[in-house]
Formats: C-alpha cells, sequence, structure tokens
C-alpha cells in the first residue's frame, strides 16, 4: 500500500497517532481478507465484502491523511 510513498509513508507511522492507529487496522482487516479469500480463514461472501469495504475505507482515509499532510508540507510561509 502506498509503495510509491513509502518514505511519507514511514514518517506519518513514526509522526502521527492516528495515522499509526488506522494504518495497523488496515493491515489487519487485509491479512484477514487475504486469509479469507486463499480458503485458510473461512467467511461468508457478505462478511467478506463487508470487511473489503472497511479495508477500503480505511485506505481512502489514510490517503487523505498523506495528502493533507503533504499540502501543509508545500505551504509556503
Amino acid at each position: 500500500m502506498f509503495e510509491h510513498r513509502q518514505e511519507q509513508m514511514d514518517t506519518m507511522l513514526e509522526a502521527n497517532n492516528d495515522f499509526r492507529r488506522l494504518y495497523s487496522k488496515h493491515q489487519k482487516i487485509e491479512k484477514r481478507v487475504i486469509a479469507a479469500e486463499n480458503g485458510t480463514a473461512p467467511i461468508e461472501d457478505l462478511a467478506l465484502n463487508q470487511l473489503k469495504r472497511e479495508k477500503l475505507h480505511l485506505k481512502d482515509q489514510l490517503n487523505r491523511m498523506m495528502e493533507q499532510s503533504e499540502a501543509g508540507s508545500n505551504t509556503v510561509n
């Protein structure tokens, strides 16, 4: 996730507690989705779709936070 912005993501993970919390939650859900898709953790389709929606929502939030941080660091005083 955000491979093209790895340096910024690392900085955000280090400096921003909310970003770190959301990222951790996203990673946990991603592991559950992968396990379900691989068949190692059976889950109903409806529940899997809900997990995928939640994962996407978290990714959108993380992306928004990164964009806001980037915009703030590009502001000239």
